[in-house]
């Protein structure tokens, strides 16, 4: 059964990896009379960024700033249509689309959605390109029948005006099959060259002092990883909650599997590890179960005590310490006492053993 169980593991690592690039363009009327902001985004991470406000391209991720650094023309391209083409292309269309829907003033939104999907094992790459206005869609454009497709009555005039343009369809053609393509090879390239240095950090979590031990690794990649439970060396599946991978804002990912603690006793815990392995490493990451290096947020009434008490009593002896001073300036503010024989006394009660 274990071993069947690797063998599926196995498949899963094996398995092809589908890769997105999309391009979201969105421009908007009367909001300070023209806004236009456009997006990359690879495999669902934010990798540039543009704007009409700051007329500047801005990589979001190490391996964009070092593409752009080894290819300045990329740069340039992406400028000029930040910032030249699509505002004013834009720009035209909302004027037109304000026209044929009959509006007169307000806000309105147009989006573009441009891009492909690559399967790094199959080879097939899917290209799209897609308007929406208002929130609603708009035209589309089919790949394989190379034509228009309008999903408003309003955009039928646009469509039959573009249909007729060839040098437009095979423009259009041209990008979503041979450039995007292109791109988003070269952008995989450099985000895996870029994530592979990344090193996985493994720790283990607890709500509170009943809740299960979640075994919690961040900050890997590929996504091809494996985590599991053992006792006494041996994987467990009894009293395991395996999680899902889940992907992280920077292109690395995540995954907990979660041990139900509650028919342990403390004293077998050290029978139990976290075993994390990720795919072409060949070294695993194992943590013991260990309640010194459990990560939690509950407070600790015990190691709270002390401090506690300490900085009671030093308070208290400050403010003894404070009175006793100011008592003494006050007697000695008024001089020496009218009985020349108080000196004894005074000895007296400062050492009562005499």
């Amino acid at each position: 059964m274990k071993k069947l169980f690797l063998l599926l593991c196995l498949c899963h690592f094996s398995s092809a990896v589908k890769h997105t690039l999309r391009y979201a363009l969105t421009a908007s009327s009367e909001v300070q009379d023209f806004n236009f902001v456009g997006v990359t985004v690879v495999d669902g991470i934010v990798a540039g960024y543009c704007d009409s406000v700051n007329k500047k391209v801005e990589p979001k991720q190490d391996w964009m700033r070092k593409l752009i650094e080894d290819d300045p023309q990329h740069l340039e391209w992406h400028t000029q249509q930040c910032y030249v083409y699509y505002p004013n292309f834009f720009k035209t269309m909302i004027h037109d689309l304000k026209q044929l829907f009959n509006q007169s003033g307000g806000v309105h939104i147009l989006q573009t959605n441009a891009g492909c999907d690559w399967d790094d094992e199959t080879g097939e790459v899917t290209g799209f390109y897609q308007f929406g206005y208002d929130g609603e869609d708009l035209m589309s454009f089919d790949l394989k029948t190379l034509t228009w497709v309008a999903s408003k009555p309003q955009a039928y005039h646009i469509n039959t005006r573009w249909q007729s343009d060839k040098t437009v369809i095979q423009s259009i053609e041209y990008q979503l099959t041979q450039i995007f393509p292109e791109w988003l090879k070269k952008y995989v390239a450099y985000s895996n060259s870029s994530l592979l240095r990344t090193e996985p950090s493994v720790f283990l979590l607890q709500k509170t002092p009943s809740s299960p031990v979640s075994c919690h690794a961040t900050g890997f990649f590929p996504d091809r990883a494996m985590m599991f439970w053992r006792k006494d060396g041996e994987e467990i599946h009894e009293d395991v909650e395996p999680g899902e991978i889940l992907p992280n804002h920077d292109g690395t990912f995540q995954m907990s599997v979660d041990l139900d603690l509650s028919s342990v006793t403390r004293e077998d815990w050290w029978r139990y590890d976290c075993v994390f392995h990720l795919s072409g490493v060949k070294d695993d990451i194992i943590t013991r179960l260990d309640e010194a290096v459990i990560r939690t947020n509950r407070e600790r009434p015990s190691n709270m005590t002390v401090p506690i008490v300490a900085a009671v009593v030093a308070l208290a002896l400050f403010l003894v310490a404070a009175f006793g001073f100011m008592a003494y300036k006050k007697k000695k503010a008024k001089g020496p006492p009218s009985s020349p024989d108080n000196g004894p006394e005074v000895s007296e009660k400062l050492n009562p053993d005499n």
